[in-house]
């Protein structure tokens, strides 16, 4: 993730239209300007076409807006370890909160947990009993809650796992209860009963909580009316519905499996470095029980996580939207810190280690690991990404190239991506991707970049790009409005026309909790228990079935009024193994254009026309965005192509993006010159 933007130009119309008309990109890119009252000419050769890469399309994850803590991971209780207020007790114990005053309750952290990775728990010296005459508990107890991340979901019928850790000198009496925002309705309980020898050490306690009613801003909490001292530590509260058992919720999950992704970067971004090396993430302690995980400040994004959502979690994630890892690991470079080359061996065998975890068998040190988490047979993880965004500080190239080569001997197969662009000029060290970030600050410079990739040298050895974060920002943006969306998909198409040079592209970034917006646009919004899409995010939808299509060669013929960007694909739905041919038209104008097409290489009985359908993002407004009160204000939009045929002409509103999905007969399974 950026954090200052990329020097993109922004540029005049008239600029915009001498750079668009002077450009002609493989496999018929075109931007014209042409008259509404004029048709438009699109001819398609249906029997010359380029394989796409498998894995052109999919997304990117990165701990920031709490997209993982208090998002896709389902974890409800924030800070359930106590260690968010650091290791110097007595420390900050936000978000829980006192239940009871001064003369009834004392709670202090206290560094007496059982674990060693994570010392501080939560003492509760309880001063008020409910049998005593001179110090009486109010009525429900004293204790402490935890509103979890902006309040918990908490839904009737549903059933929550609770786990606890706690240690008692006395007997122990506590309720553990789901109850509405305020307190005073109690949604689900139970209690944790026993003597004090039962819980004279610390002990793990589990149980099962059914709701027997709804609130989406719940909380969680631990009471007592019995006198007497009571340590807490490890506080789990997770639904039992989340995707497979896996932890992730799974309305979030959802809308990632709906974009069917190829690939998935993680975990950062800016979240690997750390604005300094001591709170960047690190793979080692987020493996293993989650009660023995560390936790750590990200001080990038300013929150801390207990890093229940960690490595092996996002190589799960991988596995479960049946897209391809891609693993970001730090090269030793920080924002404000950096290690030198001389000394980066270590990050180097790090880096090692954590590749074994995914691909050791499970009788390998760490493949043993990973395997005692519940996957004993190895992940698919073939990508590295070294570094992120480190290019051209004093020790990237140095360090990258002690990754580049320890990772190669060790593991020859693993494609490796360098940070440095290689798209305008040629690198000065082995990589077999280059990654590539762009965040024009207007919708134009966007629309513009649809060509980025037309002038880099084609060369079947060299490396490829991997366009690995992108999106409209600035005031054309907003909270995610049609017009980014729009500017967008011309640039993807781009990237489409361009897939022989460019291997992979996905949005950044991918989640906002609506609470903690700490950077703008983002394509999934949600709080703890709605969630929608931006234009940008249902823009993505029509590029989903891209990787692994066959790109047809184009040509256009129009001149003056409309900016057109276009695309044509052959691809096989998995589905009802029907064949299609999808084209993708965005008309960036503010006029209608007529659009003739012609499609040579197949007969007239090839089209189904009963089949065929259009699918329009559009809206009234540019500036027009989606709400949680209005998530599908704008969406794709589809209706019947009755028209389809090898030549029709169909009309493309102003401003907005089109794919024609032609169904094609059954019987017929296209054949092409892949030499083209």
């Amino acid at each position: 993730m950026l954090q200052g933007k990329m020097g993109v130009c922004s540029a005049s119309p008239g600029f915009i239209l001498c750079m668009l008309l002077a450009l002609w990109a493989p496999y018929g890119s075109f931007a014209f300007e042409a008259d509404a009252s004029q048709t438009v000419q699109l001819s398609i050769d249906s029997s010359a076409g380029r394989r796409i890469p498998d894995s052109l399309f999919g997304i990117f994850f990165e701990e920031i807006n709490h997209a993982g803590a208090g998002g896709l991971w389902a974890e409800l209780v924030s800070n359930r370890g106590f260690e968010s207020g650091g290791s110097s007790t007595p420390s900050n114990m936000d978000p829980w909160t006192i239940i009871g005053n001064e003369s009834s309750i004392f709670v202090k952290t206290e560094l007496s947990s059982c674990f060693d990775r994570n010392k501080v728990a939560l003492r509760m010296d309880i001063l008020c009993d409910s049998e005593s005459s001179s110090n009486v508990c109010p009525a429900g107890g004293v204790g402490v809650y935890n509103p979890g991340y902006w309040g918990m979901n908490i839904e009737e019928g549903k059933t929550y796992k609770v786990v606890l850790h706690i240690k008692s000198l006395e007997a122990v009496d506590l309720s553990v209860s789901f109850t509405s925002s305020d307190g005073m309705r109690q949604l689900a309980s139970g209690k944790i009963t026993g003597t004090s020898s039962q819980f004279s050490n610390w002990t793990k306690v589990e149980m099962l909580l059914q709701s027997k009613g709804t609130d989406h801003a719940g909380r969680l909490q631990l009471t007592t009316s019995r006198k007497g001292v009571i340590w807490l530590d490890q506080v789990s509260a997770m639904p039992l519905d989340t995707y497979k058992g896996h932890g992730f919720r799974k309305d979030l999950f959802s809308m990632l499996q709906d974009l069917k992704p190829r690939f998935i970067r993680f975990p950062g971004g800016c979240f690997v470095e750390g604005e300094w090396l001591r709170n960047a993430f690190r793979w080692r302690e987020t493996i293993g029980p989650w009660e023995e995980r560390s936790g750590h400040f990200g001080d990038v994004w300013f929150y801390w996580t207990d890093d229940g959502l960690g490595y092996y979690e996002f190589l799960q994630l991988s596995e479960d939207l049946g897209a391809v890892p891609i693993w970001v690991v730090n090269n030793g470079v920080g924002h404000r810190d950096q290690v030198a080359t001389s000394n980066i061996l270590p990050f180097v065998q790090d880096a090692l280690d954590s590749i074994e975890f995914a691909r050791g068998s499970a009788d390998s040190k760490w493949g043993s690991v990973r395997a005692a988490m519940g996957h004993p047979e190895p992940f698919n993880l073939s990508h590295i990404a070294v570094g992120n965004e480190d290019c051209g500080k004093p020790y990237y190239r140095g360090n990258y190239l002690k990754f580049f080569y320890a990772i190669k001997d060790a593991y020859p197969d693993i494609k490796i991506i360098s940070n440095c662009d290689g798209s305008s000029r040629q690198l000065d060290h082995p990589a077999d991707m280059y990654d590539f970030h762009t965040y024009p600050n207007n919708a134009n410079s966007m629309f513009s970049l649809s060509h980025q990739f037309d002038r880099t040298t084609r060369s079947s050895s060299g490396p490829k790009a991997f366009v690995s974060e992108y999106a409209v920002t600035g005031n054309d943006a907003g909270h995610g409005s049609f017009l980014a969306a729009l500017a967008e998909a011309a640039f993807l198409i781009g990237l489409e026309l361009n897939s022989d040079v460019v291997e992979m592209a996905s949005y950044a970034p991918l989640f906002v909790n609506d609470n903690d917006r700490r950077w703008n646009p983002d394509a999934i919004v949600f709080n703890s228990w709605q969630q929608y899409g931006t234009p940008s995010y249902w823009m993505q939808h029509f590029f989903k079935e891209s990787s692994g299509a066959t790109l047809l060669q184009s040509t256009v013929q129009a001149n003056s009024s409309v900016s057109l960007v276009a695309s044509a694909i052959t691809w096989q739905s998995s589905e009802d193994d029907g064949f299609y041919l999808r084209i993708k038209v965005v008309n960036y104008g503010s006029s209608a254009v007529n659009l003739k097409i012609s499609v040579s290489g197949l007969s007239p009985n090839s089209i189904n026309p009963t089949g065929s359908k259009k699918i329009i993002l559009t809206s009234t407004n540019l500036m027009d965005e989606n709400s949680f009160k209005e998530p599908n204000k704008v969406v794709p939009v589809v209706s019947a192509l009755p028209n389809a045929a090898t030549d029709m002409t169909v009309q493309l509103s102003p401003r907005s993006l089109n794919a024609l999905d032609i169904s094609l007969n059954p019987a017929i399974k296209p054949v092409y010159d892949l030499s083209i």
